[in-house]
């Protein structure tokens, strides 16, 4: 659970106490992680069989579909997005309790946080489907699993934007106009590369260019990679807060 430095569960026993900005560096550093060490291992060992296409032109970068499809490529970005998935879990509960706190009167935002937190699940259970379930296992769920993914990250991001943008109207502070701009910036860019990824992927397909799938592949990784700069805006939304896991005193046991 979220709490505030000076909460009154501090009187209860503490099991874990981590700052909330330690503790979303270190969920946003799983995937990060997961996926360079993904692409180094596919470029250093399964060159060939990664970056193949069935145009059979020269390509020199792996999708992530593929980067993640092979062993051990395969074991280490389903043990980094399962470790990492929980506390987005978390986050997207304490996001809703957020919203419904600082639009306790405004019905159109409280609905907004609603549907927000729908997203968040949604774009958390598609990454976990997508992962799971590799393109060379069964390609039909893996599809899917990356739509949801990609549909639920671009509606989160916008109504996040629309939240925030209130937020800054009616409850201005240093850090909550510096996490808006953030927000504006990164889902701008991610919707960007989302447009530039669909081009790169369709004329791949359509004309078999040399170098056009590489850069499809560098799109997506920049989709990626901004998606999770966008969750790390927490990083100001929550930074005086804690992450506790704390056990009831005694006469709170029953």
């Amino acid at each position: 659970m979220l709490q505030g430095p000076y909460s009154s569960l501090d009187r209860d026993r503490p099991l874990i106490r981590l700052p909330f900005t330690s503790f979303a560096v270190g969920t946003v550093l799983l995937p990060v992680t997961g996926l360079i060490a993904c692409l180094f291992i596919s470029l250093l060992y399964h060159f060939e069989d990664a970056t193949y296409t069935h145009c059979k032109v020269p390509n020199y970068l792996p999708s992530i579909s593929a980067a993640i499809s092979r062993v051990p490529e395969r074991y280490i970005w389903r043990s980094c997005i399962g470790l990492h998935s929980a506390p987005r879990y978390l986050v997207a509960a304490a996001y809703f309790s957020f919203y419904r706190e600082r639009f306790a009167r405004r019905l159109p935002e409280r609905l907004l946080s609603g549907l927000v937190l729908v997203c968040s699940l949604a774009e958390n259970t598609g990454l976990l489907l997508l992962t799971y379930v590799s393109s060379t296992e069964t390609y039909s769920a893996h599809k899917n699993g990356f739509i949801v993914f990609i549909a639920s990250s671009l509606l989160h991001m916008l109504i996040t934007c629309r939240l925030w943008y209130v937020i800054r109207r009616h409850y201005v502070s240093p850090e909550e106009v510096t996490s808006y701009r953030w927000k504006l910036r990164l889902f701008l860019f991610n919707v960007s590369c989302c447009a530039a990824a669909a081009y790169f992927f369709r004329r791949h397909n359509n004309y078999c260019e040399a170098g056009v799938y590489t850069l499809f592949a560098v799109s997506e990784y920049l989709v990626v990679i901004s998606n999770m700069a966008f969750h790390m805006t927490a990083f100001w939304d929550f930074g005086g807060k804690e992450v506790m896991v704390a056990t009831p005193p005694e006469d709170k046991r029953y």
